[in-house]
């Protein structure tokens, strides 16, 4: 127990430097990358990380993993990034940032409907403190409202919430790490997409210097390893901990508005930080020692239990994990 509460910050830590490299994509997506290509932009995101994860990890899914792995793809990949993209070109980051703030409240609720776990009230209230937060942050530059883009942030949000408590509930197969189960998803997204894509946008667009370098960095930063570390948290903390580190993703965008695109930060917007940041702090405290021991026993086989330690070590056989 002692060696668990020693790792825990480091997991957090490194759990968050997820939504801190997703806070890139807004930039990222509208500097670098062809306008109006969701689907494409989600495909290139998605297939050639899960395929370089899938070559790494060396391990496929068996028996009822085959179709959990795709709805899992589905849920976290396949129509979370399309959706989220769409978003991106129909409407300003600040406004989907507010309401994809709204993950931790989705996710206290899809906790209490799929693994039985009561809503806290100080859950929900810090979920309410971090929407609010995130609100002060980007509303006063969000813009007007897109209704299809409206729609699209809502169903993102909607689906990666699901994706989160659904990876909680059915945990992972017997001997295989988060590396593999990260390589499923995207794997199992990005082929999801790449018909649709092609139905839908036609043919992929001429990509210049600036977009190959955005893609790259896409698949590789921003979606291997940030994903790998996402489903590895996953696996180490509470649904409402790792939902709770997502309002770093909107910070982080408003930050590098700020730093990069010259975008103002007020008052106004420093307390609406100061909220959110705080907010997800406070949904950082651990559950108590029984609540966890039953959710870890019920719906997540932890590392220790299942006599093993997974490592940050991508060499060897830790890839086959």
């Amino acid at each position: 127990m002692a060696a668990t509460r020693t790792a825990r910050p480091a997991v957090i830590v490194l759990t968050a430097l997820a939504p801190v490299s997703w806070g890139t994509t807004y930039v990222v997506t509208t500097e670098m990358l062809p306008p109006d290509r969701p689907l494409f932009t989600g495909l290139m995101r998605a297939l050639p990380a899960g395929l370089l994860l899938l070559a790494l990890a060396r391990v496929l899914p068996r028996g009822a993993w085959w179709g959990r792995a795709a709805v899992l793809g589905v849920l976290n990949i396949g129509a979370f990034f399309p959706l989220l993209f769409l978003a991106a070109y129909r409407m300003p980051g600040g406004m989907a940032a507010v309401v994809g703030s709204a993950g931790p409240l989705l996710v206290v609720g899809f906790s209490a409907l799929l693994l039985g776990q009561r809503p806290a009230a100080r859950s929900v209230l810090t979920g309410v403190v971090a929407a609010s937060g995130v609100s002060l942050v980007v509303l006063e530059a969000a813009g007007g409202l897109d209704a299809l883009g409206l729609l699209a942030a809502v169903a993102s949000t909607v689906s990666m919430s699901a994706g989160v408590v659904l990876t909680q509930r059915w945990g992972r197969p017997e001997g295989v790490g988060p590396l593999a189960l990260t390589a499923w998803q995207l794997t199992a997204g990005g082929l999801l997409l790449a018909p649709l894509a092609l139905l839908a946008e036609g043919a992929p667009p001429a990509l210049d210097g600036p977009a190959v370098g955005g893609y790259l960095y896409l698949a590789l930063g921003n979606t291997a390893l940030a994903y790998w570390l996402w489903f590895r948290g996953i696996g180490r903390l509470s649904a409402t901990q790792v939902t709770f580190l997502g309002p770093l993703s909107p910070l982080t965008a408003a930050v590098i508005g700020w730093a990069v695109l010259g975008e103002a930060l007020g008052p106004v917007q420093l307390a609406g930080m100061a909220l959110a940041f705080g907010a997800t702090l406070a949904g950082q405290r651990a559950p108590r020692a029984r609540a966890a021991g039953a959710a870890g026993g019920r719906f997540f086989s932890s590392a220790s239990k299942n006599g093993r330690k997974d490592s940050m070590d991508l060499t060897g056989p830790a890839l086959r994990r």
